[in-house]
């Protein structure tokens, strides 16, 4: 108002152009003038002019006016999704194989978008969504709340294939369609608790075997370790391969199973109606479009090529989580 009058000159002026009465433009600037206890008008014939206390106030005036242009547009940017910041929680390998190529390409399309990572396995993670911890949280389907939780809306990302590792030397490292069943005599690696292990034991129940655990371990590096050792077989998930264990162990082969094929199904998670949150969608899109180009395929020795289509019926899937 104090600006508006300034460049108008009058208070009827200055009350015409903010749509206003005179008397509210008067009552206003006596208010302020009262609040900073220094006059800001003096009269000047049959207008009034601005006093030098005024025009100092005017000077930072314009800087606060730039710094309320500066917030509006840093709004309009986050209404649209393109800055603020979203809080994600995920399970360990899901953070180098999708979680961090979805940030990487977020940085460079939104630089103002922060993602930040909170590590957690899937029960935890729910857990700091409920709380609000984190905005977005990352699991395996079967270690999830159930679809109908009137709480969250879990949203599909993508089945990640189980493969089978061996010792090189192993008789069937090279067997030509190999089925998990064919291992029921082995000793297998994995862990003696939480969801891995689980992981385990269905997809070999369900391969027709309970399998027989040799060593128990709770990380990639240790379970390959073992496996290079010749002292067991393990089933690993395609991500973890390619996120954590990086390059080929000539000790190792991994194998497709193509009978079998068992399957983890990883999803996302946002409270229920967060959904549309501008920001947090960005986030699940380019979590999507890091799924959609995962190259199934594992990264150690001796890979077969994974199946085009998975279909149901004789083949069918053994979905775990």
């Amino acid at each position: 108002m104090l600006r508006t009058l300034d460049e108008l000159g009058t208070v009827t002026a200055t009350a015409q152009a903010l749509r206003m009465t005179p008397s509210a433009v008067s009552q206003q600037l006596s208010g302020l003038a009262k609040q900073l206890d220094v006059p800001l008008l003096e009269a000047h014939g049959r207008r009034v002019r601005l006093t030098d206390a005024a025009r100092l106030v005017l000077r930072h005036t314009e800087e606060v006016f730039a710094q309320l242009e500066r917030a509006e547009a840093e709004l309009a940017g986050y209404r649209r999704g393109e800055s603020g910041r979203v809080r994600v929680g995920a399970f360990s390998t899901a953070i180098p194989a999708l979680v961090v190529p979805a940030a990487q390409q977020l940085r460079r399309r939104h630089p103002a978008l922060e993602v930040r990572v909170h590590q957690a396995e899937a029960a935890e993670a729910y857990e700091l969504l409920a709380r609000g911890t984190v905005d977005l949280a990352l699991s395996l389907a079967a270690h999830a709340p159930p679809a109908r939780d009137p709480k969250f809306t879990r949203v599909p990302l993508l089945a990640d294939p189980l493969d089978v590792a061996l010792p090189a030397r192993h008789p069937l490292a090279a067997a030509p369609d190999l089925r998990l069943a064919d291992l029921a005599g082995e000793g297998w690696i994995y862990g003696s608790s939480g969801p891995w292990s689980e992981i385990t034991t269905v997809a070999c129940q369900a391969a027709g075997f309970v399998p027989e655990q040799a060593h128990a371990a709770a990380d990639w590096p240790s379970i390959l370790a073992l496996v290079a050792a010749g002292m067991g077989v393990a089933l690993v998930p395609r991500m973890a391969m390619a996120a954590e264990y990086g390059g080929a162990d000539p000790a190792v082969a991994v194998r497709v199973l193509r009978a079998d094929r068992p399957c983890r199904h990883v999803v996302a998670a946002v409270r229920k109606g967060a959904e549309g949150a501008p920001g947090l969608a960005r986030v699940l899109d380019a979590l999507h479009a890091v799924a959609a180009t995962r190259p199934g395929r594992p990264t150690a020795k001796r890979i077969e090529p994974l199946p085009g289509v998975v279909r149901a019926g004789k083949d069918k899937n053994v979905q775990l989580n």
